[in-house]
């Protein structure tokens, strides 16, 4: 008899559909939903199977339908686009579906940005020059913990928290409210970002987001993070 671990991995391997990273442009037929980089169960027991599977398949699926729907009917030309393109655009867009085009947008390139930060548990630790800006910017890697983790207890409803390149020190921590993030708005794109929607916690956390965000530091990704801030160094 098949396990439930077993179901999962095997969703996970045959269901979804092709990867679209982040920095992809949309092919003609509209953007696609990205598959996961890991089975749903692997960021257990801190963020749970049930929760990934319906993040994913459900919301940032609906995410991409929508986007896909709203530019066909307004905008055509904006689905061969990169979706940086669409969000730093979003003015040639009809002022009617502006809006939408930003939420379903900002949704699809935050879940796509927020899946590949993160990873099985026991996460690689930052190093290097990472670690040395976050000691710059915040005193030391649990300072920028606390931080990181108040500012997005403190977003108020649904958002984001970020942590992007900073002005006056190496980085800084941002909110966004909704599906909105930096880049739509000509800011530095983050390397680091947490979803704080309830649909993103709720099942296993309940209304105790807190528990949720000190979950999310044992599964983030550092190595990814640093290639993002390597990145970002050289723009």
């Amino acid at each position: 008899m098949i396990s439930r671990r077993q179901m999962l991995q095997a969703s996970a391997a045959t269901v979804l559909l092709p990867t679209l990273a982040v920095a992809q442009g949309a092919p003609a037929a509209g953007f696609t939903l990205p598959k996961l980089p890991y089975a749903y169960d692997a960021l257990e027991p801190h963020i749970d199977a049930e929760t990934m599977l319906i993040h994913h398949d459900k919301h940032h699926q609906a995410y991409v339908t929508n986007l896909n729907d709203l530019l066909t009917k307004n905008a055509p030309a904006m689905l061969g686009k990169p979706i940086e393109e669409v969000l730093t655009n979003l003015n040639a867009i009809p002022e009617t579906a502006r809006a939408g085009v930003r939420n379903n947008g900002g949704g699809h390139w935050n879940h796509t940005f927020f899946w590949n930060i993160m990873t099985k548990s026991p996460a690689p630790a930052p190093k290097g020059d990472l670690l040395k800006a976050i000691d710059d910017s915040f005193g030391s890697l649990d300072k920028f913990k606390v931080a990181f983790n108040e500012a997005a207890t403190k977003r108020f409803g649904s958002g984001w928290a970020w942590l992007v390149p900073g002005k006056e020190k190496p980085l800084a921590i941002v909110s966004s409210p909704n599906q909105d993030n930096p880049v739509m708005d000509g800011g530095p794109a983050p390397i680091l970002g947490v979803d704080v929607w309830e649909h993103a916690y709720y099942l296993k956390y309940r209304n105790l987001r807190p528990k949720y965000l000190e979950a999310f530091q044992n599964v983030i990704n550092w190595d990814a993070v640093a290639e993002h801030y390597s990145k970002a160094k050289k723009a």
